[in-house]
């Protein structure tokens, strides 16, 4: 035989299907995976092989991935449509049973006994003849991911072609340009895996939401997009926690989640009973706990109270189904048969070019809206208000982490109000948003007057017995007693002289009294709603009536503007005595909540340094929360840093002082102050600058006060930015002075470098911190230095400051210097026992919490759970 026919008889062998069943975690060219030989990830969390899905004869076998566990959960199955028919289970030969094979041409294809195809994995992609070093292979990853690779190149992977679970790293797609999506399926049953009725996925027709259909009907659905607020998610048991998020970018977007290392198996899994759960796997016991389960109840279906109604989850004993205000049902003896499908319809027609609007928050907002980009709130509410046939608007700002800012996003339904929902407070936080519902003109002050006459009556009523109690009680003595009555506005001034049955009413206006404060210091008096639940009860603090407010701003006019944010907007007031403040106006539709403005309010009339930010006044009334500053002149540190026109007013000596500035406030929290005050939100815009650019830390509506002897805390919600909470912080939710050291850390490298740390690919290096390591390592940090300073500086402060903020944001934070520590080395230059820093280590920080970015991702947005009832 010549040498070409050897090569060629070589050659064929080896691509003959090899007789005996693949071994680890691959199927090689030309191995067969057989019933009975299952393969295993190289981790050894996932399975591979043949399975019966139920006794029945003769047998269906399917191939499909499972969870390495006591209890087999079957998370993919390939052949879920063409089950293979066994007849004779007791014969192991590749002859009489179906086989999985990896071809030359790099496809899997699983044959029946008799050799007819039932399944493929049908790539197109044209690969060049296999050869003894180049060859395709089939890998199972420990990921659960089964993968056909060849020359490095992925060719076909299973997490492309989803099943009825939804596992860490899996994604539900939406593409852009063809609206198609890959859903998640349910069983047909619990015994048969083809596809049944029910699918999950993102919305085609908004991509802002996920829907569950039954058929093509939606049977359920999540909340909308609005820039979620991204929570670590902690679940049956200590280090179990999951990551959910949203990543959108130029061609598609896509939800995805992970786990943390170590952490229990998870997944989300669509029943074909229409259940959408999420569980996690309890060792201890050896079975599935479930975590979540939606719908939660009839009332959170799809629609089920009708046009214009919602299912009020604040409904106690369960929810139930309303009307929304203005409107009745349709038909009130079907709804009282507890039958909504008619809804509900409008008391009083709603007039063209007029109407008001009124505010129903923490909602569900409907579906079948119009989408408007980039329209403020005020623009929004005038986009409804102009169009006839407008029943209500929603309006969010979706956060971002780029560069971009915020993005807004404006909701107008021009047609009815379906599948509204009244969330209430939740687990996981504030799940709704607010809706603007139109309503005719006049409604919101007679709702309002409807609304106190129910109040006001009773306590009339109850007022004028207590009085009628405390004359004949003290008729008979000598002197006088005060009631206050301060819900009716009046104080009662009982008085009986020398025995003589005298009555006399003396009725102060408090409201006249309160309308004559003005926004100065001194009208002070401690808010029992403040202190109501807080430690701090001996708090006194000036409260300021929003009437004075409103008159000092022009009713808010654009020209006291000054800034806006995720909160709210801050307006510039110059008082009569010629004193200037800031005066920061909590939006309605603001994230921050009550309890986050009672924290900030509260610390800061309790704290008082030089570099903290001093409260001057605060205004609780209604809806409405506003706290009254001192005005710094030159706003937040972020906008003049990473400004390329205005950076240049922060020569080294202005940066040098206001990085010791910083420390030295941070040192009065931890250490100084009455309170031990860990603030988790330390970052360039926290940090106010006043007209000779002297720092002062401000927004302490996340911070947290620790105990005399506390050391550290854990928490399930975290909060905070991206890029500048600290690792222990991000993964386990553990919090401590050194989680404000970190944040020290990063600020002090961005104020030297004038880079943000969400800055991506910082000369090529994967984060700001990686950067300035690599540059300390090799000897060139002044590389690092701001181009605007570099000629100016001193360098030997300049090494400093970096060798500290090395030291501030090392991944233990025992590494971490106190603040005590810093601020003695900042102020002394005293460098003699400073220890090297360790190399970072590369992981991706995943909270600006509450947010996660992706590096693909078009604005750097992560988002939080597509949470709904």
């Amino acid at each position: 035989m010549d040498s070409t026919a050897s090569t060629a008889f070589i050659t064929f062998l080896l691509l003959l299907p090899r007789l005996c069943a693949s071994a680890g975690d691959k199927i090689e060219l030309g191995e067969q995976l057989l019933p009975g030989k299952p393969i295993t990830s190289d981790g050894g969390a996932f399975v591979l092989g043949f399975f019966s899905s139920s006794n029945s004869t003769p047998a269906r076998q399917y191939i499909g991935i499972w969870y390495n566990i006591p209890e087999r959960t079957v998370v993919w199955v390939a052949n879920r449509e063409a089950p293979a028919i066994v007849t004779n289970q007791s014969s192991s030969s590749s002859s009489s049973v179906p086989t999985l094979a990896l071809t030359n041409d790099s496809n899997l294809v699983l044959s029946d006994a008799d050799g007819r195809v039932l399944w493929t994995t049908n790539i197109t992609t044209t690969v060049a003849a296999a050869t003894t070093t180049s060859r395709p292979v089939a890998e199972l990853l420990n990921t659960g991911n089964l993968v056909i690779q060849w020359n490095g190149t992925t060719l076909w992977e299973s997490f492309d072609h989803l099943t009825d679970t939804f596992i860490p790293n899996m994604k539900v797609r939406l593409n852009y340009r063809t609206r198609q999506g890959r859903r998640i399926v349910s069983w047909k049953d619990s015994g048969d895996p083809s596809p049944g009725s029910f699918s999950y996925g993102i919305d085609p027709d908004t991509s802002l939401q996920l829907l569950m259909w039954n058929g093509s009907k939606p049977y359920w659905r999540t909340t909308v997009w609005k820039g979620y607020l991204t929570t670590a998610e902690y679940l049956t048991a200590p280090g179990n926690i999951m990551y959910l998020n949203v990543v959108d970018t130029e061609e598609e977007i896509y939800m995805t989640f992970r786990v943390s290392d170590g952490a229990s198996p998870m997944r989300y899994v669509i029943t074909n009973s229409g259940k959408f759960q999420f569980l996690s796997w309890n060792r201890n016991s050896s079975e599935w706990t479930t975590v979540y389960s939606w719908p939660t109840n009839e009332c959170s279906k799809y629609g089920y109270c009708g046009p214009y109604g919602y299912c009020d989850f604040t409904a106690q004993p369960a929810a139930t189904c309303k009307c929304l205000a203005g409107f009745e049902p349709t038909s009130g003896e079907e709804w009282n048969r507890g039958s909504f499908s008619r809804g509900c319809r409008r008391k009083e027609a709603l007039p063209c070019g007029g109407g008001d609007s009124l505010a129903l928050p923490l909602m569900k907002v409907p579906d079948k809206w119009v989408l408007k980009t980039n329209l403020t709130f005020d623009e929004c509410a005038a986009e409804c208000a102009r169009n006839c046939s407008c029943e209500a608007y929603a309006h969010a700002k979706l956060s971002s982490s780029s560069a971009m800012g915020d993005i807004s996003r404006c909701l107008v339904w021009v047609g009815e109000l379906l599948d509204t929902q009244m969330m209430g407070q939740t687990p996981w936080g504030r799940a709704g948003e607010t809706l603007y519902l139109r309503v005719p003109a006049g409604f919101t002050s007679r709702k309002a007057r409807t609304h106190v006459v129910k109040i006001v009556l009773p306590a009339l009523a109850s007022s004028f017995l207590f009085t009628c109690i405390l004359f004949v009680c003290f008729c008979k003595f000598r002197g006088a007693v005060v009631f206050s009555f301060p819900c009716l506005g009046l104080d009662v001034l009982l008085i009986n002289h020398q025995r003589r049955n005298d009555l006399n009413f003396n009725f102060t206006d408090n409201r006249r009294k309160e309308s004559q404060k003005r926004l100065v210091t001194g009208s002070v008096y401690t808010s029992s709603e403040f202190v109501d639940e807080n430690p701090t009860q001996d708090l006194e603090f000036p409260s300021i009536r929003f009437g004075d407010i409103a008159a000092a701003t022009d009713n808010f006019s654009k020209s006291f503007l000054i800034g806006r944010g995720g909160f709210g907007k801050v307006y510039k007031v110059t008082l009569e005595n010629g004193q200037e403040v800031a005066i920061k106006r909590l939006s309605k539709d603001s994230n921050q909540g009550i309890e986050e403005f009672k924290n900030e309010a509260i610390l800061i009339a309790k704290l008082q340094h030089r570099n903290l930010v001093r409260l001057l006044g605060c205004c609780t009334e209604g809806s409405e929360k506003l706290l009254i500053y001192e005005y710094l002149a030159n706003g937040g540190l972020d906008a003049i840093l990473f400004d390329g026109a205005r950076k240049s007013q922060l020569d080294w000596s202005t940066r040098f002082g206001i990085i010791k500035g910083v420390a030295r406030g941070l040192l009065y929290l931890h250490q100084d102050s009455r309170l031990t005050v860990i603030h988790r939100d330390l970052k360039a815009s926290n940090i106010l600058l006043d007209a000779e650019m002297r720092p002062k830390i401000a927004d302490f509506g996340m911070a947290k006060i620790f105990g005399e002897n506390q050391q550290k805390a854990n928490t399930k919600r975290v909060v905070g930015t991206y890029g500048y909470i600290a690792p222990e912080y991000s993964t386990e939710g553990i919090f401590s002075v050194k989680s404000d050291v970190y944040s020290f850390g990063v600020l002090l490298l961005e104020i030297v470098s004038g880079v943000r740390i969400s800055s991506t690919d910082v000369m090529e290096f994967p984060s700001l911190i990686v950067y300035a390591w690599s540059l300390w390592k090799e000897g060139k940090v002044k590389n690092l230095v701001d181009s605007s300073i570099v000629e100016s500086c001193s360098l030997d402060e300049v090494l400093l400051c970096i060798h500290v903020g090395l030291l501030c944001v090392e991944d233990n934070p025992n590494s971490r210097p106190l603040m005590s520590s810093v601020v003695s080395i900042l102020e002394h230059g005293n460098t003699a026992f400073l220890a090297m820093p360790n190399q970072p280590a590369y992981f991706t920080q995943t909270c600006e919490m509450d947010k996660m970015t992706d590096d693909n991702s078009r604005n750097t947005m992560t988002v939080t759970i597509l949470q709904g009832r």
